[in-house]
């Protein structure tokens, strides 16, 4: 069984949870300890002692942790992403490249580390000096999401470290594998005990715990829009700083103009890759009147060329669902798209392969509007819908009538259409003929709405939110 670390030391939870392969049931990834309650005060009050030494070390020994850990998260890549694959169904060269973006974003706060920024001003008084400097704000509770179950703890671990944090570290219950392997890197990376905790278990304990908790100071949640809202609540009673990342319904704008295989390319793989399980993916697909009919049949074509199947099998193009409830709520919205009216194009049945998984065929809907269920809310699986608009300022409109703003794409080869459309779409990423999904360790990620709420995550802008700005004045007399 695999323990939570609290403290520096490796601590068997309060009951075990099992860690089942969505490629084949039968697969028992391993087990996985899950503390409650109590075990959360105790890694809080070892992250509590730990802050004050921590605030106060040096630039050069963040950078020796975070540089060690993305070394060995890069050197073991493979091993990792198989794991991952593993656990959590994303296709083998997928996990891969997860884990590397994760390897790269310890390096990259490595870097951060070394640089953490300040001022000095003159003063409009005579004889005053002015200083800003930039000052970690202290225990820092970290809840993460199954569907990036490294890349995100990394994004949000890493920063938080970085600029002199200390961390509670819950990650999805579906993926403690990842979470388990992180946290055993980190644990022989050279921090101080206490400086970072592992706490697997269920939100409805370990979450609750460090929602209420007055000793942290921060929250970073990515996760659902219902869940982020609970978040907000239990810290703004408290006043604690708080970052939440939650859904999306991203569209991706087809024009007459577009090129017609870079626009398929774009919505197959923005829309269907990691089984269609991302908060940027392309859900909705606005498609104008004169390109409309070719782009379907092409799109069809070239999704009935897709191999779902075991994630890390050879050849496979989309893995399957994560789990039984996220499988049954797939079927659900496609079942609601049809009796809203919408005609099921391609797919949405389920797949039977050798060992039993939860297999789904990539849905795609046409004759939608952007009014139906299967327009307004967040499938989170390989479902897709197409939207016919008339033109670019239909498509527009119909792309910005959202509740969300995370990312947000086109495909036109008129470059006044693609200036336009970055500076109107209201959405935190902008995509002009590449996916919705895929963005850079190095810049900021985030959207607008309700897809977002405070600092961006990643990059230099990671700073807004893992630190606090000090103002201080001298007299030097």
């Amino acid at each position: 069984m695999k323990q939570n670390w609290i403290g520096g030391a490796w601590v068997d939870g309060a009951t075990v949870t099992r860690n089942i392969n969505p490629s084949d049931l039968s697969d028992l990834v391993g087990e996985y300890a899950q503390a409650d309650t109590e075990q959360t005060g105790r890694a809080i009050a070892a992250a509590r002692d730990a802050f004050p030494k921590w605030a106060q070390s040096t630039p050069q020994q963040r950078f020796d942790a975070l540089d060690a850990v993305g070394t060995e998260i890069l050197a073991r890549k493979a091993e990792l992403g198989d794991l991952l694959a593993r656990e959590e169904g994303k296709t083998l060269p997928e996990a891969i490249g997860e884990v590397g973006r994760a390897g790269q974003i310890f390096k990259f706060f490595a870097g951060e580390a070394l640089r953490i920024p300040g001022e000095r001003l003159a003063s409009v008084r005579p004889g005053l000096e002015v200083e800003l400097t930039r000052e970690p704000i202290g225990v820092v509770g970290i809840i993460a999401p199954w569907n990036f179950p490294i890349a995100i703890p990394a994004w949000k671990i890493a920063p938080a470290l970085a600029y002199g944090n200390c961390v509670v570290f819950k990650p999805a219950d579906a993926v403690p594998g990842s979470a388990w392997a992180l946290a055993e890197i980190l644990s022989r990376s050279g921090l101080p005990a206490g400086v970072f905790n592992l706490t697997m278990g269920r939100g409805s304990s370990v979450g609750a715990a460090l929602l209420a908790d007055r000793r942290v100071d921060a929250i970073s949640f990515t996760g659902s829009v219902a869940t982020g809202r609970k978040v907000a609540q239990s810290c703004i009673e408290r006043m604690a700083k708080f970052q939440l990342e939650m859904g999306g319904k991203n569209p991706l704008v087809v024009l007459d103009d577009a090129d017609l295989a870079t626009a398929v390319s774009c919505a197959v793989q923005g829309g269907f890759f990691s089984t269609g399980q991302r908060c940027t993916a392309s859900s909705r697909i606005i498609v104008t009147e004169g390109i409309h009919d070719r782009f379907v049949a092409a799109t069809v074509e070239a999704m009935r060329k897709l191999n779902v199947g075991d994630a890390r099998e050879k050849g496979v193009d989309i893995g399957p669902v994560v789990d039984q409830g996220q499988l049954d709520q797939d079927i659900e919205y496609i079942g609601a798209a049809q009796k809203e009216g919408g005609t099921l194009a391609y797919g949405g049945m389920l797949l039977e392969r050798p060992k039993k998984g939860h297999y789904l065929a990539p849905a795609l809907f046409t004759g939608t509007t952007n009014a139906m269920r299967i327009s307004r809310e967040e499938v989170f699986g390989p479902v897709c819908n197409v939207i016919r608009a008339k033109d670019y300022d239909e498509a527009l409109a119909i792309a910005n009538d959202t509740e969300f703003g995370l990312s947000s794409g086109i495909c036109t080869t008129s470059l006044k259409y693609a200036s336009h459309f970055k500076r109107h779409a209201q959405a935190g990423m902008v995509m002009v003929n590449v996916p919705t999904a895929g963005v850079d360790y190095h810049v900021p990620f985030g959207g607008r709405k309700g897809s977002s709420y405070g600092p961006r995550e990643q990059g230099r802008y990671a700073a807004e939110f893992f630190t606090t700005v000090k103002t201080a004045y001298t007299f030097p007399g």
